[in-house]
C-alpha cells in the first residue's frame, strides 16, 4: 500500500453524513430595537462551549454561527448552520444553541434560526479548527 493510501485511510471525515435535512426555523424572528454590544462577548463565549458531538471543535470555530444579534432587554437572535442538512444533530442542535444562550446573565430570550443557505463550507472555520481537525 502506498503512503498516501495508508495516511487517507486514518482520517475521519466529520463531515460526511447521509439521510435528510431537517427544515429551517423560519418562524424565528430578529428582535427590534437597540442593540446591546455588552452581551455578545458572553454570548460567544458561552456559545464555545457548545460542541457537535462528531466533531471536536466548538460551533463557533466551526463557523455555524452566521448571525449574532443581541438588543436592549436581553433579546438575543442568533442564525446558525451545520456543517450538512443531513448532520445527526440537526433535531437537537438549535435547542442546545438557545440553551448555551439563556445561560448567559443578562439574556431574557434567545432565539435560534436553523438555516442552510448559505451552506456551509469548511472556509468558514477558524484556523484553530482546522489545525484541530488536521485540515491544515
Amino acid at each position: 500500500m502506498a503512503p498516501q493510501e495508508h495516511e487517507h485511510e486514518h482520517q475521519h471525515d466529520y463531515f460526511d453524513f447521509g439521510g435528510e435535512a431537517p427544515p429551517e426555523t423560519p418562524d424565528v424572528e430578529r428582535p427590534e430595537g437597540e442593540d446591546a454590544p455588552e452581551l455578545l462577548q458572553p454570548v460567544l463565549e458561552e456559545l464555545r462551549t457548545v460542541h457537535d458531538p462528531e466533531i471536536p471543535v466548538n460551533i463557533v470555530e466551526l463557523g455555524l454561527i452566521y448571525e449574532l444579534v443581541a438588543k436592549k432587554g436581553g433579546v438575543v437572535y442568533v442564525e446558525m448552520t451545520l456543517t450538512t442538512p443531513a448532520c445527526p444533530v440537526a433535531q437537537s442542535m438549535p435547542g442546545e444553541v438557545e440553551a448555551a444562550v439563556r445561560r448567559v446573565d443578562g439574556v431574557t430570550d434567545a432565539r435560534v434560526k436553523l438555516v442552510w443557505n448559505p451552506p456551509w463550507d469548511r472556509d468558514r472555520m477558524s484556523e484553530e479548527a482546522k489545525l484541530e481537525l488536521g485540515l491544515m
